[in-house]
């Protein structure tokens, strides 16, 4: 829970900076954004007193892709610029890896966990907990969702416990996994993917296309342009501003489904941050500031969770009744 960089003396900027920043490449020439190779010059420059700002400018030979986990990338938030909110030339690969590998972990345990179930006899621990998640799913799409689909349920299943292990991730100490990670030469990471803009209105996108697929497998193209011209003023003379409102409706959907993740687990994750920020001698506050903030943020965690995988439902819930 302690903080490496307040302890040495750096400041709470910096050690804010250093932890809001994403492990970045550059997808238009392979460079790590905001870092630079550790070459004996940089080094040398460094250890004889130099501001590291005039260091890191004087020597700044960018980082590339292959040069992580090789020990010779370190960071240059001294010389980083603003960026914008969105950038499409670069690709988040703390995000994106974290997200892939929980995945992956949440896929491979069910499968072993299935292939463990056992058909009569007492079932074991790990095959109750995977009953209770699948009943839990199961009911939830039975009480929304009144059409027939095989792919819901799944679907709500892999929502909820991806998104789940996705926010579980800001329950690690801060420093867990970035501090050695940063040792290894990767100089920055994020380890909540769904802190992650770009994670959760991903997510949300695709939520959108099954909301659009389902409204014209249910509908039809004939029925699907109707609602979207005769809703909610069944009036043809009225369908441009019908159809206004229906794109606004539909649009407004994933966004909010995107943002409301993001801005809980966002907010979630930076204050364990700031309570990362109190020196080490402190300990015993950090500790009285962690753990109820760390209790209360598992149901946060599990709740959010719940949400998006109980909204994606309903969403298509709706796209899926006839009118």
């Amino acid at each position: 829970m302690s903080s490496e960089n307040t302890e040495s003396g750096a400041s709470s900027t910096e050690y804010i900076s250093h932890h809001m920043h994403f492990l970045q490449v550059d997808l238009r020439n392979g460079n790590i954004v905001d870092s630079i190779k550790s070459t004996p010059e940089l080094e040398q420059c460094l250890s004889s007193g130099t501001p590291a700002k005039e260091c890191k400018q004087q020597y700044n030979t960018p980082c590339k892709f292959g040069d992580l986990f090789t020990g010779k990338c370190v960071n240059n938030l001294e010389n980083a610029e603003a960026k914008g909110i969105f950038n499409p030339y670069t690709l988040n690969l703390d995000s994106v890896g974290i997200s892939v590998a929980i995945g992956l972990i949440f896929f491979g345990f069910f499968y072993w966990l299935v292939r463990k179930l056992k058909v009569g006899g007492v079932p074991g621990r790990l095959q109750c907990v995977l009953e209770m998640i699948f009943e839990f799913v199961d009911n939830s799409v039975k009480s929304i969702f009144h059409g027939t689909s095989r792919l819901i349920a799944p679907l709500a299943l892999t929502v909820f416990c991806w998104v789940f292990l996705m926010n579980l991730m800001d329950l690690l100490p801060i420093d867990l996994l970035p501090h050695p990670a940063e040792l290894l030469g990767v100089p920055y990471m994020r380890v909540v993917p769904s802190a992650d803009v770009n994670i959760c209105l991903s997510m949300s996108v695709s939520v959108f296309f099954l909301i659009v697929i389902f409204s014209l497998a249910y509908k039809g193209a004939g029925g699907y342009s109707k609602e979207l011209l005769l809703k909610p003023f069944n009036s043809w003379f009225l369908a441009p501003v019908n159809f206004v409102l229906g794109l606004v409706e539909l649009f407004s959907k994933p966004l909010s489904l995107g943002l409301r993740l993001f801005g809980n687990m966002f907010a979630g994750e930076m204050i364990f941050i700031l309570i990362a920020l109190i020196p080490f001698w402190y300990g015993t506050l950090q500790w009285v500031l962690n753990v109820p903030w760390a209790l209360l943020h598992i149901l946060i965690v599990t709740l959010q969770a719940f949400i998006f995988m109980m909204l994606t439902i309903v969403y298509l819930s709706q796209a899926s009744e006839k009118e």
